[in-house]
């Protein structure tokens, strides 16, 4: 029932003057926070577009989609002292979208918070991902599990079905027919369909992504994950995903921790995809006797990805309404290199 799946907005499409006003707005409201020198960025989008797929098997189809958007970048103070943030949102209706002002003032706030960061000292410490970049450590484990890389040999779980890959009590539930959500969809780039199921269950690796050619490579059943643009074939891609939520709050979590660092953004990678082998530049807030004390830059974060992901300790804080439900993932620990 593609109805159902509710994947493009009815209402009137707003024009560019309304576009343009709500850019203004955030750019307005993250500039009257006192100590916000500029704003990188401030932006409004809306799309729509008709999508048919047809296949030489007999195959014919298609669906409408949308999507409306607003976002802020602010930076705070002057000179070689300056630091930046974002705030934005995403929504496949209109009238579920934050609002310009708010997204503006979050952004704003966000960028304060960062200001005189240092840096800690290296050692080995807790690191509790924050919800907004804690989906890039799950990722990280869904490319893994690609079929594609799974069929050249150039994954870390090859050979792991069935193999334990997150802490037991944890699972990576794919769902592409949540109504309203970005990665939803009735069917795949082969007119295959879409169907719910679990990626991992109970910490458990129980199956690859894979489209039709992978599949075969691999002498199993294709799993509907088939995308494609225009110019170009179909490849494998994960559609709707959530992780299993802990019982516990993300404040809960650091204060757990002791000393540790929270990390709020990452910069580069480098991620071996044999071994899992993980490092990449981050920035966030240190944690001394379980308050967060300050702000850190110019720390990197290093460890193994299949010896991380079997020891996160997930918060309760994710946000239902995107296409990756993943709250913030404390994980112990990890090597900093700090000062």
């Amino acid at each position: 029932d593609i109805e159902a799946l509710e994947m493009c907005d009815p209402t009137d499409a707003p024009s560019p003057a309304e576009l343009q006003e709500d850019a203004c707005a955030a750019e307005a409201a993250a500039l009257a926070v006192e100590g916000i020198g500029q704003v990188q960025s401030a932006s409004a989008g809306y799309g729509r577009r008709q999508v048919h797929l047809a296949a030489s098997n007999g195959f014919s189809g298609g669906y409408w989609r949308s999507s409306r958007s607003r976002s802020c970048v602010a930076i705070a103070g002057t000179g070689l002292e300056m630091e930046r943030d974002y705030d934005g949102d995403s929504r496949t209706f209109q009238s579920e979208l934050r609002g310009a002002a708010e997204i503006g003032r979050r952004a704003a706030a966000r960028a304060l918070e960062r200001q005189n960061p240092r840096r800690p000292k290296t050692g080995a410490y807790p690191v509790l991902f924050d919800e907004r970049i804690a989906a890039s450590l799950v990722g990280h484990l869904i490319a893994a599990a690609n079929g594609a890389a799974v069929a050249r040999g150039a994954s870390w779980l090859r050979g792991a079905l069935g193999e334990d890959v997150l802490p037991k009590g944890l699972s990576l539930v794919e769902d592409p027919h949540r109504p309203r959500i970005a990665g939803s969809r009735p069917f795949d780039a082969e007119g295959l369909p879409t169907q719910a199921r679990a990626l991992v269950e109970d910490g458990v690796l129980t199956g690859y992504t894979l489209d039709l050619a992978n599949a075969r490579k691999l002498g199993m059943a294709p799993t509907g994950n088939a995308a494609r643009g225009t110019s170009g074939g179909p490849s494998p891609t994960p559609w709707n995903l959530a992780l299993t939520q802990g019982d516990r709050s993300r404040q809960e979590l650091i204060a757990q921790m002791g000393s540790g660092l929270v990390v709020t953004s990452m910069i580069g990678a480098t991620i071996n995809p044999n071994t899992g082998d993980y490092s990449r530049g981050a920035a966030g807030f240190w944690v001394e006797n379980g308050e967060v004390a300050y702000p850190v830059s110019g720390v990197t974060i290093a460890g193994n990805l299949r010896d991380m992901l079997r020891r996160v300790t997930p918060a309760n804080d994710a946000r239902g309404w995107l296409s990756r439900v993943v709250p913030s993932l404390l994980v112990e620990g990890l090597t900093l290199a700090g000062e």
